[in-house]
C-alpha cells in the first residue's frame, strides 16, 4: 500500500487500488478492491471506471480488474531512458574530453526535445541556457531532426500544422518545404545539424542512438559557438552514438 501522503486524495486513492493490484496474479473483484484499500465500492468503482478509460487499469466483462497495458508503455518507456542514460555517461564524458565541448543526451516527448543528461564545462567558452529537463521543438534541433526523419511524410506535415514551424532565429527552418528538403538529408547522412536555427551562435550536431529492436530511442548532439563547431567532430560523434546504442543492445545488421 502506498505510504507517501499526496496532496490530491483521488491520486492516493488510485494509487493505493495499483497497489493492491500489483499482488494479484489474476484479475481482481471490485469487492476486494474496496474491502484492500477502504474505499467505499461506490467510490473505488468510480474511481477504476477513470483507470480504465486511462488504460491504467483493464477490466474483463466479468467486472473484474487487473493493471492495464498503459502501465506496461509507461514503464518501458522509463527503462529505455534510464538504460540510456546509464550507458552514455562513460562515452559522453570521453567526447567531451575530445572536443571540449558540451555533449547532450536528449529524448523525444510528443513536438519537442527533452534534454535528460549533459557534459559540459566552463572552458567550452558556452554559456549553458537549456538545463536537464529543457526542452526545446523538433524542427529547429539538430537531435528533434533526427526524430522527424523517422516520421512519414504525413506526419510531418501534421507536425508543422500542429506548430506552425515558429522559428526562434533568422536561420530557423519555418517552411514545410525546406524542412522536408532537410529531413531528406538528414536521411541520407543518418546525422543533422542545427545551424544557428535555435540560438543564434550557437550551432549543433547530432547522431541517433537506437535500442534492441532498432528504434530511435534518443540522441547525442555535440554544442558549440559556431566558430568553434568542427565538422570533422561528426565522426566521433556517430561513433559514440554507436557504442551508446551498443550498450542498451543494438546490433548492426548484417544484411549480407
Amino acid at each position: 500500500m502506498t505510504t507517501g501522503k499526496t496532496a490530491i486524495q483521488v491520486i492516493e486513492r488510485m494509487m493505493n487500488l495499483l497497489d493492491v493490484l500489483e499482488t494479484f496474479d489474476e484479475p481482481c473483484s471490485l469487492k476486494i478492491l474496496a474491502e484492500s484499500t477502504g474505499l467505499h465500492p461506490s467510490t473505488a468503482h468510480r474511481i477504476l471506471n477513470d483507470m480504465v478509460a486511462c488504460r491504467l487499469v483493464d477490466r474483463s466483462e466479468g467486472g473484474s480488474y487487473r493493471l492495464g497495458l498503459r502501465l506496461l508503455e509507461l514503464g518501458t518507456l522509463v527503462k529505455a531512458r534510464l538504460s540510456v542514460r546509464d550507458a552514455a555517461q562513460l562515452p559522453m564524458r570521453a567526447l567531451h574530453k575530445l572536443t571540449g565541448q558540451t555533449v547532450n543526451l536528449s529524448v523525444r516527448q510528443g513536438d519537442e526535445i527533452v534534454y535528460i543528461d549533459r557534459t559540459y564545462s566552463e572552458r567550452s567558452g558556452m554559456q549553458v541556457v537549456r538545463a536537464i529537463g529543457g526542452h526545446a521543438p523538433l524542427h529547429l534541433t539538430s537531435v528533434g531532426k533526427l526524430f522527424l526523419a523517422q516520421d512519414d511524410t504525413s506526419r510531418v506535415r501534421a507536425y508543422a500544422t500542429r506548430t506552425g514551424l515558429a522559428g526562434h532565429t533568422r536561420n530557423s527552418i519555418t517552411q514545410i518545404a525546406e524542412l522536408e528538403k532537410e529531413l531528406a538529408e538528414v536521411m541520407k547522412n543518418g546525422s543533422a545539424n542545427d545551424d544557428e536555427e535555435l540560438e543564434l551562435g550557437v550551432s549543433c550536431m547530432a547522431a541517433g542512438i537506437y535500442d534492441d529492436s532498432g528504434k530511435l530511442v534518443a540522441g547525442l548532439s555535440l554544442s558549440a559557438p559556431t566558430d568553434r563547431l568542427q565538422r570533422d567532430w561528426n565522426k566521433p560523434l556517430l561513433e559514440t552514438a554507436l557504442q551508446i546504442s551498443k550498450g542498451i543492445g543494438f546490433k548492426i545488421r548484417d544484411d549480407k
